[in-house]
């Protein structure tokens, strides 16, 4: 959850106006002992322990053995379009982590802005 927190404290990525959506396996009583703790407040944060929204975004493919979804992130225009996606704990991606620095955000951001 330190992504969720430094997205929503960064005034740079707060400044592109993009809404942050983060989607857990987790349970609701799982998630919000956590979330309290670490004052996310502008961030929703959607539980999904049957991983239909997962499915839905195909970000299942980069599954960790549990089956637990990665670290994805999905990048959705105005319309609704998927527009980007990247995973960075997928098995194909040799930097696998499950933290990725906020300027590298940003900056894919910008890009797709313009």
């Amino acid at each position: 959850m330190k992504q969720i927190v430094d997205l929503q404290n960064s005034p740079e990525f707060q400044a592109l106006n993009v809404q942050v959506i983060s989607v857990a396996r987790d349970s609701v009583a799982e998630m919000t002992p956590e979330v309290n703790r670490l004052g996310i407040t502008s961030v929703p944060v959607l539980s999904d322990p049957d991983l239909s929204v997962s499915a839905e975004y195909d970000v299942l493919k980069w599954a960790i053995a549990n089956g637990e979804p990665s670290h994805t992130f999905v990048l959705v225009d105005r319309n609704g379009r998927i527009v980007w996606i990247k995973d960075y704990g997928a098995p194909d991606n040799p930097d696998r982590t499950m933290y990725v620095e906020v300027p590298e955000l940003v900056r894919y951001v910008r890009e797709l802005a313009n």
